[in-house]
């Protein structure tokens, strides 16, 4: 089964107490990695966010987002310095009375400073609010996957297709190879004739020809390449994840192509290469989105 690397997943928990939101996004990605952004509190459940994604996706960058709303997810305690504030209304009635300054101390000059009266946040660990998160990680997961499942359907449907052209590429180059052996003897045929006035020398073209023919020869490459093409679609049929072993496939079909290329002195047979190539590398752009 072909599952694409690209997908985004949305899920929502509540509780009477909590309501949690849950929403993961996947791209492409040499490898699977995670990048989990949550409150502090949430920190020792990473990991097993991780597993329980874990089990859904094999391959790709994974951003995951958890925003928590509800009462008693944050606690507040105020602390005040009462040694420094004890010394700051001394400093102040010296002051007063050492200048003769009128006035009174006003609270929201106390209060303002930070440095005595602090106000500290913590963030309460919570089994329940645990579980609320897992619940819609997993719920948020299966939508991930649902929509990874769509698009690699589609991925494949355009992979096949592609596949199916090589085909009729590679069947063109095998018919068209060996007429250029031929038209390579009668082309090398005429000229010695037109050299050696009507008379060729037949053992000499004979010998020129077979080595010509050997050099030329692209039979190996074209049923190297035959294997790869069916090899390429029962690797699309079986379990995946199929990214890697595809990249591998495509890369030994594109060196056969260059081979064949490189090989096989022909305009025709030129064309054809240029076709195949083009349509590896649209295969390529694609199998790199497959997990």
């Amino acid at each position: 089964m072909v599952v694409s690397m690209t997908g985004f997943g949305r899920s929502r928990a509540e509780s009477e107490r909590f309501s949690v939101t849950v929403e993961v996004k996947t791209v492409n990605h040499r490898f699977c990695e995670f990048h989990i952004r949550m409150p502090r509190q949430l920190l020792k459940t990473e990991e097993k966010i991780k597993k329980k994604l874990g089990e859904h996706i094999k391959r790709g960058r994974v951003e995951v987002f958890v925003t928590l709303e509800g009462e008693g997810i944050v606690s507040r305690r105020v602390h005040i310095d009462w040694e420094a504030l004890d010394e700051l209304v001394h400093h102040i009635t010296e002051i007063k009375l050492r200048y003769s300054i009128t006035g009174d101390i006003e609270l929201r000059d106390i209060v303002s400073r930070e440095e005595i009266i602090q106000v500290e946040e913590t963030e309460a660990e919570n089994e329940e609010l645990e579980l609320l998160v897992l619940s819609a990680v997993e719920d948020a997961g299966k939508q991930l996957l649902q929509m990874r499942k769509l698009e690699g359907s589609a991925l494949e449907k355009d992979i096949l297709q592609h596949i199916l052209q090589l085909k009729e590429n590679i069947s063109s180059v095998s018919k068209l190879a060996p007429d250029v052996i031929i038209q390579y003897r009668d082309r090398l045929h005429k000229k010695m004739a037109e050299l050696m006035e009507n008379q060729a020398d037949e053992d000499r073209i004979f010998t020129e020809v077979a080595f010509f023919a050997d050099k030329a020869d692209i039979s190996e490459e074209i049923a190297r390449l035959e294997s790869h093409v069916s090899q390429f679609k029962d690797i699309l049929k079986g379990d995946h994840p199929l990214g890697r072993k595809l990249d591998f496939l495509l890369q030994e079909m594109n060196r056969e192509v260059n081979t064949i290329g490189s090989k096989a002195n022909d305009s025709r047979i030129a064309r054809e290469v240029v076709e195949m190539k083009s349509l590896l590398e649209k295969v390529k752009e694609q199998v790199q989105n497959i997990e």
